[in-house]
């Protein structure tokens, strides 16, 4: 994922962090410590609580997140990087699982730090860190602590730090 970011901001690309529940916390917190610890032009999905809502409201839960990236014009240059406990299915964050499919139909890479190996980002995405878990119950707390230490670990690499 190092490798990976520090191409995207050599050559202008705009990263866009996804995550839902205490993922969308995280997400948040990434995008601050992206843009400010590593000079990288860095937007969160879930920052925008009106524009969120509304198109929750108009064009369904699934598509929202989709809908902001097509608004937010993404590029090849870009990529997108999912925070989320289950990495999207059809009965829990179906919104990253269309998020992921409209950014790769963009060729956008997709990154990602997940709890499940089952999740649509997992399967699909191009550099996806899967969370092992000891058992079902312990896998929203190890995972969304785990996004935080990793992400924090990726933004403090000499290779991004700026």
């Amino acid at each position: 994922m190092v490798v990976c970011i520090s191409h995207l901001r050599n050559v202008g690309g705009r990263l866009f962090v996804l995550g839902m529940g205490g993922s969308a916390a995280n997400a948040s917190h990434a995008v601050n410590d992206f843009r400010k610890l590593c000079n990288i032009e860095a937007y969160c999905a879930s920052d925008n609580a009106a524009e969120m809502t509304a198109r929750i409201n108009d064009d369904g839960a699934s598509e929202w997140m989709a809908g902001w990236l097509k608004a937010s014009n993404l590029a090849e240059r870009d990529a997108i990087l999912v925070l989320s406990v289950g990495g999207g299915t059809y009965h829990a964050s179906q919104c990253i699982v269309e998020a992921v499919r409209y950014a790769m139909q963009c060729n956008v890479l997709v990154m990602g730090i997940v709890g499940d190996k089952d999740g649509y980002t997992a399967r699909y995405g191009h550099s996806v860190l899967v969370l092992p878990t000891p058992d079902d119950h312990w896998r929203t707390p190890l995972a969304e602590t785990f996004q935080a230490v990793i992400w924090h670990l990726i933004v403090n690499h000499p290779a991004l730090k700026s």
